[in-house]
């Protein structure tokens, strides 16, 4: 069985780190073969810019969840122990504002739209948060409810 990850990169954990507890998710469940197709466990989009924007190295995300199987205060502990990790609030807060403000193409935008069967109008969603979050709501749905 496999899974869609369904906790929006819009959540924040103790630290307040906007979509570290989406990574910790995907890259567990990556790592059991448990992740859904077209998901990567640690991808090139939202998930890096967390991993650099914390001062973290990459391969070392993955291997300790992947390897140890934390719980996510486990995970977030892991993150606070790390040499050169970033946590002061600002480089959070710029860390946040730049996940919040990040708008996907309007081609990337029409396509999850089209599949919600929304329209793609004024009112439409703009943020890639937002977005994703229809798109894993709709993957969801493909997947277990029909």
């Amino acid at each position: 069985m496999t899974y869609v990850p369904l906790i929006s990169t819009g959540t924040a954990g103790p630290l307040g780190v906007l979509h570290l507890p989406r990574l910790w998710l995907k890259v567990s469940l990556e790592a059991r073969g448990m992740l859904a197709d077209g998901y990567p466990g640690a991808g090139k989009g939202y998930d890096q810019m967390v991993i650099d924007g914390l001062g973290l190295e990459r391969e070392a995300v993955i291997s300790y969840i992947s390897s140890e199987r934390p719980t996510y205060p486990q995970f977030e502990a892991w993150v606070k122990a790390q040499p050169g990790a970033k946590l002061d609030a600002a480089t959070i807060k710029a860390l946040n504002s730049s996940i919040l403000g990040y708008i996907h193409s309007d081609e990337t935008r029409k396509k999850v739209m089209a599949a919600n069967g929304l329209p793609d109008d004024v009112n439409a969603p703009k943020d890639a948060v937002s977005i994703n979050n229809l798109d894993d709501w709709q993957e969801f749905h493909a997947a277990v409810l029909k």
